[in-house]
């Protein structure tokens, strides 16, 4: 019999609708059955593409037995992370506080009906193993320790709101802000940088764009070699590894493994949207082949299995399919040979490490590149393009193949914030390569958004048969993030409108108008155990980053003091952080950066198509410092960097902070002028 999950909208609620346990979805009903019968509650947070959270729900929550135990003793709250990230930030903290150990998911919390928890975990087998205790011997113990050890309960819960509070910055510098956390966030990466395989630290490996954005950042600022080395291998060895989705595109979440090679396999947009950005300017900057092609496979995944037909992006591919993980992406040997011609066959398999043991679970083979291309080629007396086109035979032969096979599943719901990094990276994208396809889907995601999600001048977080639930602070700064780059892709005077309606609504909702800086929860949430002020990067970039950067920019671009005066209080209320711990805090340090050296802005008035042929030829070098806004002559009533007249052929206007270049009619002039003339 379905429980109280069974008309919730989330796919991960729904999931567990038919779940022996009794499960309620978070809410008063809830926490007002859990006060009345003074049960405490088990707090289940996850998410629908997640291996452990069906690991778990297959072996405890399906059960009768162990569900017979949590309706016993709790009340049973099940959660979307993705949908409520304000209960996950919470609680995931609170899981620090109380083991010492970093959380993930699925997180199970145990919580008093006051929403304070008093113990933890993440996964809980049925019976001990793993140095795991049982879930089914836990739950009668924990019930027993919340019933009997009431006044030890209580200064616990004391202390850990006391701890809850000791996480919000305080105390806002007034001295100056230098660059010496730049640096020192540089040394950390250098520290931490697995010269052999990229990236950062050992086995799980994330490809933690933040710190691969600010390695070529740093490259762009000073000519830093080194950082642009760490990136660009980086880049490389996850391109080759099995990370990538060589068949089909796109990024999985993580490397179980050093080397890059076994994922956990879901697919995640938060991920993409970063990286498709992140390999256009690498190419920009290299000129490598390999990372276009990254590109192109990654966005055409993207539009071909991500955006819906009203114009958003989904959220997520599961890891699983009939119930096992990474199933649909892994072959055979035989099962490849049976597919391709022979030639075909002699490319790949070197190629992709067929003729080597099997990598995956002992007895299944899962596409990295392990030998390159040139050399396949010259081992079998071809040449590098006919082993270029069997190897392009081969991946649109077992696609083909692989579309037959039962699909993971795909949360088609849409997050405000994740379609923001995809827009940006879309956007992006669309600009290096002059795609306009790209920058048609981006604009289609932003429209969608505009269109289902923006009511009554506020953002609804997530769209799922319909759109719900207070945005936070990740939807309204990255979105702003997002608009900044989409209009370099195309100038819409609605786009500026709707990023100057953002960027009030972050000031009005979001800003502690007091210490400075901004809540993840606008000020008429509901009223939670505890408000978080978030500066560090995790999985996605940094809320108070993001919105101090883009704010920054857009006090730039329209002269509006208000944006540069939040931003600069945001960066002064968390810089005693930044500079005690930078590496943390790369979404911070990019504002910081310029907040010390304004961005330069490039205004292009005239005619189509002119103007776009300016623009494109300014896409040509990686200038990250840098927005160019190619304004077509007919748009009036510009505000603030943006108000030049209109001109029969093209003008560009250069400015950087208050200073600005006299008007450039040549484009050789305004290349010197953005490679380092004059005042960029």
């Amino acid at each position: 019999m379905p429980n109280h999950l069974a008309r919730e909208a989330s796919l991960y609620l729904q999931q567990h609708a038919d779940n022996p346990v009794d499960w309620y979805p978070w809410g008063e009903e809830a926490l007002t059955l859990a006060r009345r019968e003074n049960k405490p509650i088990l707090l289940s947070i996850g998410y629908s593409a997640c291996h452990w959270c069906h690991v778990m729900a297959h072996e405890s929550f399906e059960d009768e037995a162990t569900a017979a135990l949590m309706n016993e003793h709790f009340i049973n709250i099940k959660v979307d992370r993705e949908e409520r990230p304000d209960l996950d930030q919470i609680y995931q903290t609170a899981h620090y506080m109380l083991t010492r150990k970093d959380g993930g998911w699925p997180l199970t919390m145990f919580v008093a009906p006051d929403q304070t928890p008093f113990f933890g975990g993440t996964y809980f087998p049925p019976t001990s193993r793993y140095n795991l205790p049982g879930f089914k011997e836990l739950i009668p113990r924990v019930a027993a320790f919340y019933h009997e050890r009431a006044a030890e309960l209580g200064d616990q819960q004391l202390a850990l709101r006391d701890a809850f509070d000791s996480t919000l910055p305080r105390d806002a510098t007034d001295g100056d802000m230098s660059g010496a956390a730049l640096t020192a966030a540089r040394e950390e990466l250098v520290l931490s940088y697995d010269s052999s395989w990229g990236g950062f630290g050992s086995a799980p490996k994330f490809p933690h764009p933040t710190n691969l954005e600010f390695c070529l950042r740093r490259h762009a600022a000073n000519g830093d070699a080194t950082a642009l080395e760490m990136a660009l291998v980086s880049l490389r060895k996850m391109a080759d590894g099995g990370v990538y989705d060589q068949i089909g595109g796109g990024f999985f979440r993580y490397s179980v493994d050093q080397h890059w090679a076994i994922p956990h396999f879901e697919k995640m947009l938060y991920d993409n949207g970063p990286l498709l950005a992140l390999y256009s300017d690498a190419w920009v900057i290299s000129g490598e082949a390999r990372f276009k092609e990254i590109v192109e496979g990654a966005a055409a995944w993207v539009l071909r299995e991500m955006q819906s037909p009203h114009g958003g992006y989904y959220a997520t591919l599961d890891a699983d399919s009939e119930h096992e993980e990474g199933k649909f992406y892994v072959w055979t040997p035989d099962e490849v040979k049976k597919i391709l011609g022979a030639r075909e066959y002699a490319v790949l398999a070197p190629h992709y490490g067929l003729e080597r043991p099997a990598n995956f679970e002992g007895r299944h083979w899962h596409f990295t590149v392990r030998e390159s291309l040139a050399d396949v080629a010259l081992r079998l007396g071809l040449s590098e393009e006919e082993a270029r086109q069997a190897l392009a035979g081969a991946k649109a032969k077992l696609f083909a193949a692989r579309e037959q096979r039962v699909r993971p599943g795909r949360d088609e719901k849409i997050l405000v914030s994740w379609n923001a990094l995809m827009i940006k990276g879309m956007a992006r994208a669309a600009r290096v390569f002059g795609r306009v396809d790209w920058l048609a889907s981006a604009q289609a995601a932003l429209g969608f958004v505009r269109r289902e999600m923006w009511r009554n001048g506020r953002l609804l977080a997530v769209h799922r048969d319909g759109a719900r639930l207070n945005a936070y602070l990740d939807d309204y700064a990255f979105l702003l993030d997002a608009m900044l780059e989409l209009l370099q892709g195309e100038f819409r005077p609605e786009d500026m409108e709707f990023a100057r309606q953002l960027a009030d609504v972050l000031l009005d909702q979001f800003e502690d108008q007091v210490e400075g800086g901004f809540y993840f929860t606008s000020h008429d949430h509901e009223q939670l155990i505890h408000r978080p002020k978030p500066g560090y990067d995790s999985a996605t970039p940094s809320g108070n980053g993001i919105a101090a950067h883009a704010l920054q920019r857009l006090g730039h671009v329209t002269g509006d003091m208000r944006y540069l005066a939040a931003a600069e209080r945001a960066l002064r209320i968390f810089y005693s952080a930044v500079a005690h711990q930078p590496g943390g805090f790369k979404s911070l340090l990019a504002a910081l950066e310029e907040f010390l050296v304004p961005p330069s802005i490039v205004v292009l008035r005239g005619p189509q198509p002119a103007m776009a042929e300016w623009a494109q030829a300014l896409s040509d070098s990686y200038r990250p410092h840098t927005l160019v806004f190619a304004i077509p002559n007919g748009v009036q009533g510009l505000p603030g960097a943006l108000a030049k007249s209109e001109s029969e052929s093209v003008n560009a206007w250069v400015c950087q902070g208050v200073k600005c270049l006299s008007p450039i009619a040549e484009l050789p002039e305004l290349r010197k002028a953005c490679n380092g003339g004059g005042l960029v």
